[in-house]
């Protein structure tokens, strides 16, 4: 059981290596508080992995990851848009509150980290690889490995994130996330629809929208900057000399 364990571990660990799950646990770090991160992906690890070893396992079949990955690619492209949302012009002063509002409300964050690790490792390549490793191994300790590995390389992309989000200011971690999330949807997307395209093609192609998403912040800024009228200058008062 032990050498099971390791040989899950091992192998989910190096498969989220560089995986857009890991870039996500990253991007996520840089918005939230860490520990909430960590527990969600704690969650979704447990979740995706009990599905994964049960299919394996028990039914040797495969779910439908097309329609997974189309629920996938709408969720991070939605999140990655109310990210954006957060830094459009207009919404620094007033709106300073709402910006911070991710990092004090714990509850949504947690669902919102939840729910794009959930989906996106559903279909995903970890996932099929758990899936593989339970058909021939016992898969309470392929699903205890995966679990742990997966978390891990999810705690070293929080540290990372941690440790870069003290030295870049809030709003370039907002718009740096937000295109982020909008390229994860977009490679999920052109990979679920136009499988043909292939990998290095729909990871060219995926860059396209957080480019076009980036033109339009950068346009939007440039007037609002434009139209901000200068400081007023305070006439000097003229001097009254006493009789």
């Amino acid at each position: 059981m032990i050498t099971t364990i390791l040989l899950s571990f091992g192998a989910l660990f190096l498969a989220e290596l560089g995986d857009k799950s890991q870039l996500m646990a990253l991007t996520f770090a840089l918005r939230y508080r860490w520990w909430i991160v960590l527990s969600a992906i704690t969650v979704a690890s447990i979740l995706v992995n009990l599905i994964a070893v049960g299919v394996g396992h028990f039914l040797g079949a495969a779910l439908p990851t097309d329609l997974i990955s189309l629920f996938a690619a709408a969720t991070l492209i939605a999140v990655g848009l109310w990210t954006l949302r957060e830094v459009l012009p207009g919404r620094t002063g007033e709106d300073d509150a709402e910006a911070a509002a991710p990092q004090t409300t714990s509850r949504s964050a947690f669902f919102v980290v939840l729910s794009a690790f959930l989906l996106a490792e559903l279909g995903d390549r970890t996932m099929f690889a758990t899936m593989a490793l339970a058909t021939k191994n016992g898969w309470v300790a392929v699903w205890i490995g995966s679990v742990a590995g997966m978390v891990a390389a999810g705690g070293l992309a929080i540290l990372i994130g941690v440790t870069v989000g003290k030295h870049i200011p809030e709003r370039t971690i907002a718009t740096a996330s937000g295109l982020l999330f909008l390229y994860f949807g977009a490679v999920t997307l052109l990979g679920t629809l136009a499988p043909g395209v292939g990998t290095l093609g729909a990871v060219a192609l995926g860059a396209v929208l957080p480019a076009a998403a980036g033109a339009v912040l950068l346009v939007l800024r440039r007037r609002a900057f434009a139209r901000t009228p200068e400081r007023a200058v305070a006439p000097e008062q003229p001097e009254f000399e006493l009789p």
